[in-house]
């Protein structure tokens, strides 16, 4: 599905020099970073399965910028972007891929299981819509705290055929509570396309029957997650209850792995020429000063051959680590 038309947003949705300098750097990042795990997956130096956002970046990185620092995130098990966009360490990342014990969950959860609580970085699940109701909670706890913080779900197009989606938004709308839900819509259910799973397409209708304010931007333009972000963050900080998002994304890469599955028949690569054409880093990145942009990106691979050296020279964990973190001490 190509691109289409977006749901306008209210005020200005541009943003100024340093943002988008920001935006570009968190775009890059995290597309380099995938990049060199999929070129590193085939030599087996990762452990675990990985599910790559190629292609999704400008969701996490526009949700996440306007966020504070101590507002809670709730990622998906395609969650990379989610975890570096709000701050998660690349060095915990990348050695949490390779197994090892400096990983950011000491080499026991791998790509889908990533966490950074430092960061307020929920650690993220493999079973398909459970960071949702996660994400509620902290959200109600984060409403009695008192303190202007919010919460942020985020979850993929088949984890809104979950029952629990449909209970939180109903709770979230019943408590006001401060919670953004962020559906990253990329019209598959792994390989499942949204005509043979939904009776329509009018996901925010459905929402808005529970009284949540529902957006949708469909060309993946990274500004424009970012105005709705900083609007939408700021309404909830004085108590305006939930808020809803369905961003259409395309992933570039197989469901999970490496590589491509065009030719697997339930996608056509056209369709990926058309979101290629709208890359949201190349859009950005050249509107940044061709030596600004640059050092961001000598400084993006310095950073990425450093925490791969972090992710080789950290040891595998030890065996008294398969009985750690059972039991609650």
């Amino acid at each position: 599905m190509a691109p289409q038309g977006d749901v306008p947003l209210q005020g200005n949705v541009d943003v100024d020099a340093g943002t988008l300098e920001r935006l570009y750097r968190g775009l890059r990042r995290i597309r380099r970073v995938e990049e060199e795990v999929a070129r590193l997956y085939p030599s087996d130096k990762i452990k675990s399965p990985v599910h790559l956002s190629i292609g999704q970046e400008a969701i996490a990185v526009g949700v996440c910028d306007p966020l504070r620092a101590d507002d809670v995130v709730a990622p998906t098990y395609r969650g990379h972007a989610a975890y570096l966009a709000k701050g998660g360490d690349l060095n915990g990342m990348m050695a949490e891929l390779y197994g090892k014990v400096g990983g950011c969950a000491r080499g026991k959860g791998g790509s889908m299981h990533l966490i950074g609580m430092e960061r307020f970085i929920l650690g993220a699940s493999a079973v398909v819509g459970t960071t949702i109701p996660l994400a509620l909670g902290f959200a109600l706890a984060l409403k009695r705290e008192g303190k202007g913080r919010i919460a942020v779900a985020f979850f993929g197009d088949g984890a809104t055929e979950e029952g629990v989606f449909y209970e939180s938004l109903n709770f979230a709308a019943l408590h006001r509570l401060p919670l953004l839900f962020v559906c990253e819509n990329n019209f598959f259910a792994i390989h499942t396309p949204l005509e043979k799973r939904w009776a329509t397409d009018r996901l925010c209708e459905r929402v808005a029957t529970y009284d949540i304010p529902t957006t949708k931007i469909s060309d993946g333009d990274v500004i424009k997650i970012h105005a709705w972000t900083t609007e939408s963050a700021a309404a909830l900080r004085t108590g305006a209850g939930p808020r809803f998002l369905e961003c259409h994304a395309w992933r570039w890469r197989e469901h999970v792995g490496p590589g491509e599955d065009y030719d697997a028949g339930y996608r056509a690569r056209a369709d990926l020429a058309a979101w290629q054409q709208n890359d949201p880093v190349e859009r950005i990145g050249g509107r940044i000063a061709a030596p600004v942009r640059a050092a961001v990106d000598a400084a993006i691979e310095r950073e990425i051959a450093d925490a791969v050296a972090f992710a080789e020279a950290s040891p595998f964990p030890d065996a008294e680590e398969l009985t750690a973190h059972v039991f609650a001490e």
